[in-house]
């Protein structure tokens, strides 16, 4: 047996034993050792981290185990942005007891699972940054758990910055607990205080009273949350709320046993969303003990597990045993409310940088994504492109960075909001916006949103700081990041959430005001010509770069495009000049990420995505076509 084969079955048989500890425990003292929680926050206000902490200081890894910063976060997006993006499930033993604990995404974009996450728990963690205090999502993730009527705890995070205000804090939480509808005994919750990175926490806001452990965290989880209300002698009800997928087994649902104990080959019944019944054997379970998914033959009332067996299992469909079919209250799914143009790469470079390029390969790995993400759509637009629709900006564009990754090779349209009729009336989604931003770029960033349709519902002045809470529609916010980071030279925070559907506001929100330079010829671009056309506007290439004709390199510095000629070099003479020759010093290139890219193109602009490069193109590549057609549409 190799080194690396014996070192896997070490830390496998390390984790079994693990699982077999808590499932022994748990046994022994019934239902009540059980812990099933949450972890809820706005975005970056520490979930994660607190996530290590608990999982370091419970014991759940060996002493000389290597464990990395952010372990949860297990994929190379989430650890480069430093955001969750897909919940995580995880399980720790502290004393006697098993505690299952669900880290949730912090983002707009993926709020839908926070939703179903709350049928899963019996309490939340609410981690509310000490000096930033209450935020959109926190609103919204709050919101949800006191409608679902879960035990909340709160956690005052980062209380060893210089800025930290606790108490202030403490008191911004509970008029946010007041203002959402709480009960008296949802605002008699507990408070905690605690330094995530350091690893430190205590129950008094002195910061010299912290110590180096997460004691009064787990002591809070369990003397405050209460045991899962279910039943154990009943017969078999589970109900997925989350979905992942498996090239072995294919689709698993995971969510928690409400009612029974099911077993692996037992044959069960799924009650479908549509009301039908479809019988199917368990083919496996598997259970969560730290970082590691462990099968176990089987689960009983309580246990949040995942299961595998049925190709189509969906969120919101119920298990139960042959013969005693009883449907749960079904889940709520959130709708899209942004869709884009998914299509084959059809610009002059196609099959440079990517390995995959064809519309079936697209498609294939389009609908592989929807078995693990219930709030993506895919449909055909046409045999060369698809209509993908999904939460947000962030929502699409991880899903075109992952492909991308992957060796695949695409062209995107400009995100589009998904408009509905209500009552014979065409309504678009709009969404509730907050600003932190420095007194001095107040005026700017009130004009720039008022020509974006947007509505300031208030304004509070704090130190400096101005806080502005907007009323706006989606299409308002497409592009919008870019701008406001240019308006608050970086200094500017913006947070933003779904509101509701109303109706449709003006008829140009969303749209970039300043034209494009567009190449009219195919090649290398040169010093020479970018340094001529520099007077222009500002260029997104650099000498030496491969271009084609309708490739989008700069922008105009007026509303209207601009076909140039970036290729062109510099006419040798053998006549010498009089003056001396001067180096050509050019500005630094605008640089181009993915999601600035989105954001930037116009309706009738794409962004070509490859591997190794975002390059934005006009859909109309020929100029002397898109001219006849620019004129047509004028």
């Amino acid at each position: 047996m190799s080194y690396p084969q014996l070192l896997y079955y070490i830390f496998s048989l390390h984790a079994i034993l693990n699982y077999a500890i808590i499932r022994k425990a748990k046994g022994s003292v019934t239902m009540k050792k059980i812990r099933n929680i949450a972890i809820i926050a706005h975005v970056d206000h520490g979930k994660t981290t607190i996530v290590d902490q608990l999982l370091k200081q419970s014991g759940t890894f060996r002493e000389n185990e290597n464990v990395e910063i952010r372990m949860m976060d297990s994929n190379d997006i989430e650890r480069e942005r430093g955001i969750t993006i897909l919940a995580k499930t995880t399980a720790i033993h502290y004393k006697d007891y098993r505690i299952n604990i669900l880290d949730t995404p912090g983002h707009a974009d993926f709020g839908g699972e926070v939703e179903r996450i709350m049928n899963m728990v019996d309490g939340v963690l609410l981690v509310v940054d000490a000096y930033e205090g209450t935020m959109p999502q926190t609103r919204f993730v709050l919101k949800k758990a006191l409608e679902a009527g879960v035990t909340p705890i709160l956690v005052v995070n980062k209380i060893d910055k210089d800025t930290a205000r606790p108490k202030a804090v403490v008191d911004e939480v509970i008029d946010l607990f007041i203002e959402l509808g709480a009960d008296i005994e949802q605002l008699d919750f507990p408070v905690v205080y605690m330094s995530a990175l350091n690893g430190t926490s205590s129950l008094d806001p002195d910061i010299t009273t912290q110590t180096e452990t997460m004691d009064p965290v787990f002591d809070l989880i369990v003397d405050t949350i209460p045991a899962p209300d279910v039943d154990e002698e009943g017969g078999l009800q589970f109900q997925p709320a989350l979905l992942d997928y498996n090239d072995f087994v294919g689709r698993i649902g995971i969510g928690v046993v409400k009612r029974g104990k099911m077993k692996v080959n037992e044959l069960v019944s799924c009650m479908r969303i549509d009301g039908s019944i479809k019988q199917f054997r368990i083919q496996k379970i598997f259970g969560f003990i730290g970082l590691k998914r462990i099968e176990v033959e089987e689960a009983s009332a309580g246990d949040i597990v995942a299961i595998a067996g049925l190709p189509d299992i969906s969120v919101g469909e119920t298990i139960c045993e042959v013969g005693k079919e009883e449907a749960l209250p079904l889940l709520r799914i959130d709708e899209p409310t942004l869709q884009m143009t998914f299509g084959v790469n059809t610009s002059p470079f196609v099959g440079r940088e990517g390995k995959i390029v064809t519309a079936r390969k697209i498609e294939e790995r389009l609908l592989k994504e929807t078995e693990r993400d219930v709030s993506l759509r895919v449909e055909p637009n046409d045999s060369e492109s698809f209509i993908v629709s999904g939460r947000g900006e962030l929502h699409l564009s991880i899903l075109i960075e992952n492909m991308r990754r992957e060796g695949f090779e695409l062209q995107v349209s400009k995100p589009a909001i998904i408009k509905k009729e209500i009552d014979g009336v065409v309504c678009e989604p709009f969404e509730d916006v907050q600003i932190d931003v420095p007194e001095t770029y107040v005026g700017s960033v009130i004009e720039a949103l008022g020509n974006r349709e947007g509505t300031m519902e208030n304004m509070a002045n704090h130190e400096n700081q101005v806080r502005l809470l907007y009323t706006i529609p989606s299409r308002g916010l497409i592009g919008f990041s870019t701008e406001f980071m240019t308006l608050t030279k970086g200094y500017g925070i913006l947070n933003h959430t779904f509101k509701e559907y109303r109706k449709m506001a003006g008829a140009s929100v969303g749209e970039r005001k300043l034209g494009v330079l567009v190449s009219m010829e195919n090649g290398k671009s040169t010093a020479y010509a970018l340094g001529q056309l520099e007077d222009r506007g500002i260029m997104f290439v650099e000498p030496g770069t491969d271009v084609y004709e309708g490739m989008i390199v700069g922008e105009h510095s007026h509303e209207n495009d601009l076909a140039v000629n970036v290729v062109k070099g510099k006419n040798l003479t053998n006549t010498r000049s009089s003056s001396k020759d001067h180096t050509v010093v050019l500005k630094r290139p605008r640089q181009m990420s993915l999601e600035y890219a989105l954001d930037y193109i116009n309706s009738d602009e794409l962004v070509e995505v490859t591997p190794l490069n975002f390059r934005l193109r006009k859909k109309i590549l020929n100029t002397q076509e898109r001219k006849k057609y620019d004129s047509r549409k004028a």
